[in-house]
């Protein structure tokens, strides 16, 4: 799966025409182009060519996919080091909660599941086209994992908000691209990989990884014996960070046991 619909340097974007971007972008939608998606896309292709064309050292991603959530973020910018995703709101004048809370949580699955972006510093924008001034009312501030509380936008103000972030390094865009995006699968598509015949190893979309899975799973195998053996009732707790596995632990001690241990 394609991560974004179009990437390119923002040198090589301040070149391009829009039309020759908005084609890039339309054959990577693959449905029937709406007039107000044309003019969404066309309306931050104009404000990213006038706020980015004094930034022309970073990396742009147009429609970055965001499987885990079944969502597309509007735009990724790799620059300074940092992962900036920036979620715009054409023609709004108004910094909605939700829309927020969505750029946010696109931050936090970058974070979590998106390789790449594991140990880099993620900065979430909401542009919201028409509305007030911010630029004098916002101060950066660092979440424990290294996201940035939610920072706010209008068209005329986001090269100023780049700008006050420091530069952190460069970010190996190749390398960032192919560390793969690894979501724990849902339920659904856990148990139809298993029931195919796979044992966990095979599932590498997990964060904690086959071997803790696996270690788990062998661990509450030895329980359930002992409590057979012993005839008593044993309940097993399995905690773990959001995308641990936990879940697919659970499926893979089901489905072996329904397989192997008919009693």
């Amino acid at each position: 799966m394609r991560d974004s619909y179009y990437y390119a340097s923002v040198a090589d974007f301040l070149n391009a025409s829009d039309e020759e971007i908005l084609g890039r972008l339309a054959r990577g939608h693959h449905h029937d182009l709406e007039y107000q998606q044309k003019y969404a896309w066309l309306s931050q292709i104009k404000i990213l060519k006038n706020q980015l064309s004094t930034h022309p050292q970073g990396h742009l991603f147009f429609e970055f996919s965001i499987p885990r959530m079944g969502k597309r973020a509007d735009v990724v910018f790799l620059y300074k080091g940092i992962v900036f995703v920036i979620e715009f709101k054409v023609g709004s004048r108004n910094f909605d909660r939700q829309a927020i809370d969505q750029v946010h949580d696109y931050a936090l699955d970058l974070k979590n599941f998106h390789l790449g972006s594991h140990a880099l510093r993620i900065v979430p924008i909401l542009l919201a086209t028409k509305a007030p001034s911010t630029a004098k009312q916002q101060n950066i501030i660092w979440e424990k994992n290294d996201i940035a509380a939610p920072m706010l936008s209008n068209a005329e103000e986001l090269s100023m908000l780049l700008q006050s972030f420091d530069t952190l390094g460069e970010i190996n865009v190749s390398e960032w691209r192919e560390s793969g995006y690894r979501p724990t699968p849902t339920i659904i598509e856990a148990a139809q990989t298993l029931y195919r015949g796979h044992d966990v190893g095979e599932i590498s979309r997990s964060d904690a990884g086959a071997i803790n899975l696996q270690e788990t799973a062998q661990r509450i195998g030895e329980i359930i014996e002992t409590s057979k053996r012993n005839k008593h009732k044993s309940i097993c707790f399995i905690t773990g960070v959001p995308g641990a596995g936990k879940t697919l632990a659970g499926l893979n001690i089901a489905v072996t046991r329904a397989e192997h241990h008919a009693d």
